[in-house]
């Protein structure tokens, strides 16, 4: 079994993934591992460059269509076999001469997951900076797991952590707050950033209010996950409140006769803010019963995979 998986995802990136594969066996010449590149639904010749590479410690995961980064980072960790795992851009920003270093460091700190911090961005400040140092302001201080670059994906974390953390949707960005939920240790440490050189970037100013709205996920994940009754039931208790209050005081108008126009504004609240405390606790009801069918049956992954493709097999071709 190798030491290191190194899982890379890759979309449209005929250009650079040759020219990664490549650098690869120097930089990791004294380490034992294999590489795990998951296609998430090219539409170039990724798929050709890759096979062309034709390394025995190289396998390739190919979707059926695009199911997005998180599956495929996810389907990475579900056909590696090493101990640890390590997560790698394709599009050669991230420089894997820097893994050595960082597997060094996860194995002497006894830690269970060392993140990369990209220190000299090579990225444009309005459109790639300025939102990314926002995004992970947000997240450090909403979530209280203190990393300085979310958005770096070069990261090597132990396997059993990396099975456990059910990537979907688009919380890769959020694997430090996964790892650290299920109780990981983690450091960072800085890590060497290209500019892009070859295709153009798939993310764009709309990714943060995607981070945004993964991290209202994140934070409902970290404080509810295992009792969401307590996050609805709180809410529907305050709606019910909200709702005598309003009775109370449609009561009050019709003793003082001068107060007779806000019967219809309070009369309208008190059943809003009524139906809404049963609609949240009922909401809390069915949020607590799906965490035990969550937790009481096999998870299902959410990517299918076209085709495999090991490394041994390209060359014998």
């Amino acid at each position: 079994m190798p030491e290191l998986s190194i899982i890379i995802t890759v979309k449209n990136e005929e250009e650079s993934v040759k020219p990664l594969l490549e650098s690869i066996p120097e930089a990791l010449a004294a380490i034992d591992y294999e590489i795990l590149l998951i296609d998430d639904g090219s539409t170039d010749k990724t798929r050709d460059r890759i096979i062309e590479f034709g390394d025995d410690k190289t396998t390739l995961i190919e979707f059926r269509k695009n199911y997005g980064q998180s599956a495929a980072m996810m389907a990475g960790v579900d056909f590696s076999k090493g101990k640890y795992v390590a997560f790698l851009d394709g599009d050669l920003q991230n420089d894997p001469t820097d893994i050595p270093h960082m597997l060094q460091l996860l194995k002497k700190g006894d830690w269970d997951m060392v993140a990369g911090n990209r220190k000299n961005r090579k990225d444009g400040w309005l459109l790639r900076k300025v939102p990314s140092r926002i995004a992970n302001a947000l997240i450090r201080s909403m979530t209280g797991v203190y990393i300085k670059d979310y958005g770096c994906t070069l990261k090597i974390i132990k396997k059993e952590i990396a099975t456990e953390l059910n990537l979907y949707g688009e919380l890769h960005r959020f694997i430090p707050v996964l790892a650290a939920q299920l109780g990981a240790s983690i450091t960072e440490t800085d890590v060497t950033h290209h500019p892009r050189i070859n295709g153009k970037s798939k993310y764009g100013i709309n990714r943060t209010f995607k981070v945004v709205s993964d991290l209202l996920l994140m934070i409902f994940r970290q404080k509810y996950m295992h009792k969401p009754m307590h996050f609805f039931g709180r809410l529907g208790l305050i709606s019910f409140a909200l709702a005598i209050a309003s009775f109370f005081c449609l009561l009050m108008t019709k003793i003082d006769i001068q107060q007779h126009y806000w019967s219809p504004i309070l009369s309208v609240a008190g059943i809003i803010f009524f139906l809404g405390s049963i609609q949240l606790v009922g909401l809390g009801i069915i949020a607590d019963m799906n965490i035990k069918h969550h937790f009481e049956t096999k998870n299902k992954r959410p990517y299918q995979v076209r085709n495999i493709i090991p490394g041994k097999e390209k060359i014998s071709a």
